[in-house]
């Protein structure tokens, strides 16, 4: 039925569901769904970098909707929920900018992915840092 589901969704949107579905049942699912986000952002700086911001809307919907996928769901509480909807804030911006085909709001928008990413992945490490700390 999960399956069914995430096929169900957009068209474009399918075959990202599909390789992240797939390597759910994998050792290093966190990780192949991570690599699977910054490919969509190389893509993304790509598509600023040459003007293709038909690529830059593409890919930043892609991520907005990767933010929904279970395999985003690396921690369940109030501050990386709060972190997951910043991110999707700025790529939906981002998106935005891009159909606009605002080039300059489109690249702020970038940075403000950028930006959510590197405090969201620092959370993390910090909250895993501390479980990982023998108790006293």
């Amino acid at each position: 039925m999960k399956k069914l589901l995430l096929l169900s969704v957009a068209g474009i949107f399918a075959a990202t569901f599909v390789v992240c579905r797939g390597v759910a049942d994998e050792p290093n699912a966190v990780r192949a769904f991570m690599r699977a986000k910054l490919d969509h952002s190389k893509k993304i700086l790509e598509g600023l970098t040459t003007d293709n911001l038909e690529e830059v809307a593409k890919d930043s919907q892609e991520l907005a909707m990767l933010s929904q996928a279970s395999n985003w769901q690396v921690l369940q509480t109030e501050d990386y929920l709060q972190h997951s909807r910043e991110f999707r804030r700025a790529a939906n911006a981002l998106t935005q900018a891009a159909k606009d085909k605002n080039l300059d709001g489109a690249t702020l928008a970038y940075v403000s992915v950028t930006m959510s990413c590197v405090n969201c992945h620092k959370y993390v490490r910090g909250i895993r840092m501390a479980d990982a700390r023998p108790s006293k």
